[in-house]
């Protein structure tokens, strides 16, 4: 058995089970795969996966309970290495953060900033999609460290630590009539066709659960995953945005205007998910600490060492 073998395994689970996918993420072949995930079955006299043909089509029983070890055997081989690089070179290695756009593109590049002046020599790698995917993105060993709003909860195996709250906004175009409005309400908002995040991003649930409430059904007209992509549309008059308040600056976004909208949402918390059995280099703690001055390294050990 070989940690090659079982980085081919878990790889092709994580593309869904796509072998090309996973081979050019893993920059081999097809073949090359195929044949060591065979060898690694014949070793251990069982079979992994269910095949049609040449192509994968499902996980076995027992190749679940192998997925897991593997992930498992993978995380603590990266923590071996990491432990050897934290005392051979303590300001240098590198440091995946996996985040979604909003917080990417408006929360993070301040601390981004005041990480790379204090440590010049940690490449620092940026991997972006829903929160589903960066939280999976960190149980895989993939990333170091996830930061998003939702989903990361739902990882049992991820440690939660909260960052800070936020509420949102609406955007519209100058003149808009909701502009002359007093105190905005969601009846008033539900009028007008709306852009929006899309379901899996930043507190979606949160705008969802209000109109809910009210038995208003909102008029959502365009979804997009990222704020830019929103006030875009909004500019082009296809209706008004509702985003993140952070995602708003009067000096870049001159040709709209923001309504305050945080009294009519629950506000939603944005989180740092780290895996449990991870090994953090000194440099990843003082990333969070720089990121949520809260969190230092005494509450990110304790929080790491406690069981759900």
């Amino acid at each position: 058995m070989k940690l090659q073998q079982l980085r081919y395994l878990t790889e092709v689970a994580h593309q869904g089970l796509n072998l090309s996918k996973a081979a050019e993420t893993l920059h081999t072949s097809q073949p090359g795969i195929s044949k060591q995930i065979r060898l690694l079955e014949s070793e251990l006299g069982i079979d992994i996966f269910v095949r049609n043909g040449k192509r994968v089509v499902q996980v076995t029983a027992p190749g679940r309970a192998i997925l897991e070890i593997a992930e498992r055997m993978l995380r603590d081989a990266k923590n071996l290495k990491q432990v050897g690089q934290e005392f051979a070179n303590e300001a240098s290695g590198s440091l995946t953060i996996a985040t979604t756009h909003t917080q990417a593109r408006y929360a993070l590049p301040p601390a981004i900033k005041h990480f790379t002046a204090r440590y010049p020599k940690v490449k620092l790698i940026l991997r972006q999609g829903n929160p589903t995917q960066i939280s999976q993105l960190v149980t895989s060993g993939v990333a170091d460290i996830a930061i998003a709003t939702e989903a990361i909860e739902l990882f049992a195996e991820l440690v939660m630590l909260p960052c800070y709250q936020w509420n949102r906004c609406v955007v519209v175009p100058p003149r808009h009539p909701l502009l002359k409005l007093g105190k905005l309400t969601l009846e008033d908002i539900a009028r007008y066709p709306i852009i929006t995040y899309d379901f899996a991003f930043t507190g979606r649930s949160k705008i969802n659960q209000a109109f809910d409430a009210k038995g208003l059904i909102p008029n959502v007209v365009l979804t997009a995953i990222d704020a830019d992509v929103i006030k875009t549309y909004v500019e082009l008059g296809l209706g008004i945005g509702i985003l993140a308040q952070m995602a708003f600056d009067p000096k870049r976004d001159k040709h709209l205007r923001s309504i305050d909208a945080s009294h009519l949402f629950e506000p939603s918390m944005t989180r740092i998910g780290i895996s449990r059995n991870s090994y953090l280099r000194g440099y990843i703690y003082d990333f969070i600490e720089i990121f949520a001055p809260h969190l230092d390294h005494g509450v990110v050990t304790a929080a790491m060492k406690e069981r759900t």
